[in-house]
């Protein structure tokens, strides 16, 4: 079964009718116990990253999150999902994060308008992505976001996006991924990143 960790900041129901629309067992969990008794971990996330670290703090998660990883379930962060998996990030100040994945979170230069909104292509720079099987170089996917995440190691750099910059919209280190963009809400290529996941042993 697949849990989506709900601690209090998330677009979970979306994510959640994604997977169940696509035939896979999805539970939004907020016991973190539960996550002893799943197979996939979907970690996602709107809003503030200091606001997110604190909720993953108060829910209990941070540690069976951690355990879970280590025992080599699939891990699929979101959105504010992936930035919380990086050592720091400088919105609101300087706050850190899970550092799974060694690197800073930092907002996009003043020369783009801020959030981005809307579609954009991911560039797919790591062969053999078992997420991105069928899933064409320079597909389209949804974003929103203000910030954006910067690998300390360029190896974990799954896709990159144009905006102003190229910036890391995806990376995959080992059993963990993490999109920088919304695949519950890019249709087509969304589902197939999603069963591409759910799919994972």
């Amino acid at each position: 079964m697949i849990a989506i960790i709900d601690y209090g900041m998330g677009n979970l129901q979306s994510v959640q009718k994604a997977f169940l629309k696509l035939g896979f067992s999805a539970e939004i969990i907020s016991d973190a116990n539960k996550l002893n008794n799943v197979s996939h971990i979907v970690l996602p996330g709107v809003g503030a990253f200091k606001d997110a670290m604190y909720g993953l703090n108060q829910t209990g998660f941070i540690e069976p999150l951690m355990q879970s990883i280590q025992t080599g379930k699939p891990l699929l962060g979101i959105c504010l999902g992936l930035q919380l998996l990086f050592t720091e990030s400088s919105e609101g100040g300087r706050y850190q994060g899970l550092n799974l994945i060694p690197g800073r979170v930092d907002r996009f230069p003043d020369s783009v308008k801020v959030p981005q909104i809307g579609w954009n292509q991911i560039k797919q720079t790591k062969p053999n992505n078992p997420l991105l099987q069928g899933v064409p170089d320079n597909a389209y996917v949804y974003f929103v976001h203000s910030y954006y995440v910067i690998p300390e190691d360029n190896t974990v750099i799954a896709t990159t996006t144009e905006y102003g910059i190229a910036f890391t919209s995806m990376i995959w280190k080992d059993n963990i991924f993490a999109t920088q963009f919304h695949p519950e809400k890019s249709q087509k290529i969304g589902l197939q990143i999603l069963a591409n996941f759910a799919t994972l042993k």
